[in-house]
């Protein structure tokens, strides 16, 4: 009696919510009114800038023999969104959006599965934007464009018997070695390669595909979708001015390009976790709706709720220190794990709420599940990065993990 009391109190106080399948009144309304808190207006409309071009591209019918038309159509909409040059700087007519702004619109296209789609977001000048002047002038302006494209090559292989390097020739730089991960290198223009300088240390060095010397060792594609490129450097040749800021400070060059993939990565699968929650909210309506109730899947729901609330504070609260100008290797490295394996743990759990329809290919379920697992190792395994922010508390005093 005691208990049933309690249970009706409690449901006085916090009745059973109307879950209803997502529109996009719904979907907008239900979304500001959640975490993250404390945005501007400014923020606020791109975050609804961002939830109507997610709606939008979550309309589009992907044609798969056509991918450079889809791509065309995806770009467009995201320039008329103002999406498109958050992530160039205004000095070449961007918007220049900080992290948070970044994480605002990657989340929210998240929300609606289509973060991943190619032509969303243009490219940015990333490494190439701390070249020399000459080197811009060759290649920015074009790449910034889409004329040419560009790979970033930083994965040694596993039977690598050294990192790969390079030994100066007068005014030029001989490199030799390999790199097996390089997305999207299929199509590149040029890779900007991590070597190690003979005589200075890690640099980053931009080599085009088409030098004597460089050739693809393989083709393939991932589990997520994307396609690579594993590329073997043999005596390339390669101008002195196409060294990208000072010799010997590469490595922490790359990481600040890998510390922006990972937070996209994770904003991205905060999103997810949001289209989840969503779907399965839609799903248990339905099944209630026909007599079917199971205090466990509620359970299981609130679980999935709880952590993606977790993840989502984790990445704000990290993209605020990035544009405070905090040390935040370790916060990105932890907001990464914790979107990751919070969105693949949501992920299965959802499919196993669906049932076996959720394994069909075409299910979105079946889908995220094959991305989200691939975002587990992209930029990172998760138990390297426990082991870095391990390092960085112990060994280096960084970092508020």
């Amino acid at each position: 009696m005691l208990l049933q009391l309690r249970l009706r109190s409690f449901q006085q106080v916090f009745p059973s919510p109307q879950i209803r399948p997502k529109s996009n009144s719904i979907h907008f309304s239900d979304y500001r009114s959640g975490v993250p808190d404390f945005l501007n207006e400014a923020q606020l409309e791109l975050q609804g800038r961002a939830d109507d071009l997610g709606q939008r591209l979550a309309g589009l019918h992907a044609e798969p023999d056509y991918p450079e038309k889809l791509r065309a159509e995806i770009r467009s909409l995201s320039k008329d969104a103002d999406i498109f040059s958050l992530t160039q700087p205004r000095e070449y007519g961007g918007l220049e959006g900080s992290s948070t702004d970044l994480t605002i619109a990657r989340e929210a296209l998240g929300q609606w599965n289509v973060g991943h789609l190619p032509g969303i977001f243009g490219p940015s000048p990333g490494l190439l934007g701390q070249a020399s002047a000459e080197l811009k002038e060759a290649f920015l302006g074009r790449y910034l464009s889409g004329e040419i494209t560009g790979g970033f090559g930083f994965t040694e292989p596993s039977d690598a018997t050294r990192h790969t390097w390079a030994t100066s020739d007068g005014e030029d730089l001989i490199v030799n070695g390999a790199k097996s991960y390089v997305t999207g290198g299929s199509d590149a223009d040029f890779v900007n390669t991590l070597v190690e300088l003979d005589d200075s240390g890690p640099a980053m060095i931009l080599i085009e595909t088409n030098r004597p010397g460089v050739s693809i060792d393989r083709r393939f594609g991932s589990l997520d979708g994307s396609h690579h490129a594993s590329f073997v450097f043999t005596d390339v040749r390669v101008p002195r001015m196409h060294l990208i800021g000072a010799a010997g400070a590469g490595l922490s060059r790359a990481l600040e390009q890998v510390n922006s993939v990972r937070m996209a990565i994770a904003a991205d699968c905060v999103g997810l976790c949001g289209f989840m929650c969503d779907l399965i909210a839609t799903h248990i309506k339905k099944s209630e709706d026909k007599g079917r109730n199971s205090d466990a899947i509620r359970i299981q729901f609130g679980r999935m709720r709880a952590r993606t609330f977790a993840a989502r504070s984790t990445i704000y609260r990290t993209a605020r220190l990035i544009d405070a100008g905090e040390n935040s290797v370790n916060e990105v490295m932890a907001s990464k794990i914790l979107a990751t394996e919070t969105a693949a743990d949501l992920v299965d759990s959802a499919i196993q709420i669906v049932g076996g329809e959720a394994l069909v290919e075409s299910h979105p379920l079946a889908t995220i599940f094959r991305r989200v697992r691939a975002t587990r190792l992209a930029e990172g395994p998760t138990d390297l990065l426990h082991s870095n922010i391990s390092r960085g508390y112990l060994d280096l005093d960084v970092g508020r993990i």
